[in-house]
């Protein structure tokens, strides 16, 4: 390996190692990009290692602290010297494992802050320690947030479940889940192309959607002890989803130990995460038991169940319960917990009791979700 190879592969080093390495590393030249790494970095990662204990090396640029380099300026550095996806997790690092009190405290940093549904979450755990000021900019990133999520969201909850496609009666709606490729097919044949050996659609066509008016009871029942927050967000989100969708009416009851109906503001997702109180044990049983007031229509009605189904309280009455709402004919799903890259956390041995009593259970995401709640009304 030449030397300018070897400085590089030992300058990288030195950026993932930080001013810690200067005893092992102090012949390393870094160029003035470089060093800007390396100071953006440090003003962060610094506070991991003194949290250890460590006594850092020489600094190559004189000291870090809050007078040099300050929270709206190393945020502003670090969205021009990193990808977007690498300074979103700077930040959001930031905030959730450092609780930079220079950003959770001033408003102007946290209205810099880049709105991502990673930032929303680490925020609404801390929102405790913030003053009136941050807690209005706090809300502003969370309404951001929300409203981004609700604009991917929503189109997949109204095609899935607003209507069934009916292959007997065209649409003039372009839309890829109602296109009817058969017809498309068969329609642009004589539109078939010999020399360039391809069939030249002419003319699409798409099925329309048969819209249901009987209405349907949805029951959100939605843990929020302290491993859920991921799971409340979009709990939140589809349940003002499903509010706006005509002939649906929504129950909203999130849960730990005690028991809260937010039902009256099922509409309001940012509301709802601004209300979410994390922590505690579980007793799903007893909302089970509080939900079971909601259900006047039991064929009409969908209880899920969004829980990593971890009961602290009776299991003999859960599965009571739940065996009780299934012999009403209540159609029973279980939305299992995800972790931050959509992976299942979930009791398995007391979701495959659960599904023995009648309940299907699944990991999906919201966008899963809207199908299978389409599925299960048909």
């Amino acid at each position: 390996m030449n030397d300018a190879n070897s400085n590089n592969l030992a300058a990288r080093w030195r950026l993932i190692l930080g001013r810690y390495s200067d005893r092992a590393l102090d012949q390393v030249q870094l160029d003035a990009e470089q060093l800007r790494l390396e100071r953006t970095l440090d003003y962060l990662y610094n506070r991991e290692y003194e949290q250890r204990g460590h006594v850092a090396g020489g600094s190559r640029h004189g000291s870090l602290d809050d007078s040099q380099l300050t929270a709206i300026n190393w945020l502003n550095q670090a969205r021009k010297l990193f990808p977007q996806s690498t300074f979103e997790r700077i930040q959001t690092q930031a905030v959730e494992r450092y609780q930079l009190d220079a950003l959770l405290k001033d408003p102007q940093s946290l209205k810099s802050l880049e709105p991502t549904p990673q930032l929303a979450k680490a925020l609404l755990t801390m929102r405790g320690r913030m003053n009136a000021q941050t807690r209005d900019a706090v809300r502003e990133i969370i309404q951001t947030v929300v409203e981004q999520i609700v604009a991917r969201l929503k189109p997949n909850f109204i095609n899935a479940i607003h209507g069934r496609r009916n292959r007997f009666r065209r649409s003039l709606i372009a839309n890829s889940q109602n296109f009817d490729w058969r017809r498309t097919i068969r329609e642009n044949l004589k539109h078939y192309n010999a020399d360039l050996n391809k069939l030249i659609i002419q003319q699409p066509f798409f099925n329309a959607r048969v819209q249901r008016h009987l209405p349907w009871t949805v029951v959100l029942c939605v843990d929020q002890s302290g491993s859920m927050m991921n799971s409340v967000m979009y709990s939140a989100i589809c349940a003002s989803i499903l509010a706006s969708l005509p002939a649906v009416k929504v129950h909203l009851v999130l849960f730990d130990t005690n028991i809260v109906d937010l039902s009256h503001m099922a509409h309001d997702p940012v509301e709802v995460l601004l209300t979410v109180q994390l922590g505690g044990g579980t007793d799903i049983a007893k909302a089970v038991n509080y939900c079971e007031r909601f259900i006047t229509q039991p064929n009409r009605t969908i209880f899920t169940l969004i829980s990593d189904f971890e009961e602290g309280g009776s299991v003999a009455h859960l599965l009571n319960a739940i065996s009780r709402l299934q012999s009403q004919h209540v159609k029973l799903l279980g939305l299992a917990a995800l972790d931050e890259q959509a992976n299942p956390v979930y009791d398995i041995q007391m979701a495959q009791k659960l599904n023995e009593r009648g309940m299907s259970v699944a990991a999906l995401t919201p966008e899963h979700f809207a199908e299978w709640m389409a599925e299960v009304m048909q």
